[in-house]
């Protein structure tokens, strides 16, 4: 758990093992991965460790001001940070692949360079894959700019888990591939609304996959190959989390959790080349 202010002085690193490693992929960015460290930060009732790597060309986002200041909070929380320097750029799957060898707490949560986390998000997401048991957990990022944009025909095929949640085969064509729709603009928002959730509840629900901010067991993780798919993909891909996530449903299932607590910055991104959909590749023979 994190320090407070008044203790931010005393000698000492973190208490104990933390119960979930962060791994940020990072490549360009200063305001939106300090906007991201910063949710972090406010993650005060979580234990956990943050490792950061980078792909920018000079390698030097962590000296970076607002990074810099946003890490030396987490360092004076107890907060263990592990830099790392990825300069060889391979594609998403793969950078994601190496964060995972970098791994070592029992959940690890893929969180993107600029999303913001609401206090209390990673607790609740680690409560969420404890109680329910399954490979991953994902608090789907929201574009707060699309509040008053509802979409009904988009947030028709949520469904909550109702009993315990089972393995599933997500493909394109199959029905669960539907429920993408459900994380489009501010959609989670709006259900969330309707649901009248108590503050630090959560409810599970059935997804496609999602993106940006997911926690999954590690060792489920690693077991089902993790992103190790990276070589059979060009450098220029998207959708390799879509690829991970399906091999862990297909084992023991994963959900999404309403609330969300997860904010997309909505800055550009920094992915300008996504000519191959790593699904399609992946899951081209289809018995694979």
């Amino acid at each position: 758990m994190a320090r407070w202010s008044g203790a931010w002085a005393l000698p000492g690193g973190p208490d104990g093992a933390p119960d979930v490693d962060v791994l940020i992929p990072t490549v360009g960015r200063t305001a939106e991965l300090a906007t991201t460290l910063a949710g972090l930060a406010a993650q005060t009732d979580a234990a956990f460790r943050v490792v950061l790597s980078d792909q920018s060309e000079q390698g030097d986002v962590a000296a970076r001001p607002a990074v810099a200041a946003m890490l030396r909070v987490l360092e004076a929380q107890g907060r263990s940070v592990t830099l790392l320097a990825h300069p060889e750029r391979r594609g998403l799957a793969e950078h994601r692949q190496f964060l995972l060898e970098h791994a070592s707490a029992p959940a690890v949560l893929y969180l993107d360079d600029d999303v913001w986390l609401e206090p209390g998000t990673v607790t609740r997401m680690l409560d969420a894959l404890r109680t329910l048991g399954c490979g991953f957990v994902g608090s789907a990022v929201q574009g707060l700019s699309y509040l008053d944009d509802r979409r009904p025909h988009e947030t028709a095929p949520f469904r909550p888990w109702e009993g315990p949640v089972e393995p599933e085969v997500i493909r394109r064509g199959l029905p669960g591939f539907e429920r993408w729709s459900l994380h489009n603009a501010a959609n989670l928002a709006h259900v969330a609304a309707e649901l009248d959730v108590r503050p630090g509840d959560w409810v599970p629900y059935h997804v496609a996959w999602v993106g940006a901010c997911v926690l999954y067991d590690r060792r489920t993780l690693v077991e089902a190959g993790g992103f190790d798919f990276w070589r059979d993909l060009p450098t220029g891909h998207a959708g390799e989390d879509v690829v991970a996530q399906w091999r862990v449903m297909e084992r023991v299932g994963g959900a999404g959790i309403v609330p969300s607590g997860a904010v997309h910055l909505e800055a550009p991104t920094t992915v300008t080349d996504r000519s191959v959909d790593a699904p399609d590749v992946v899951f081209a023979d289809p018995t694979a």
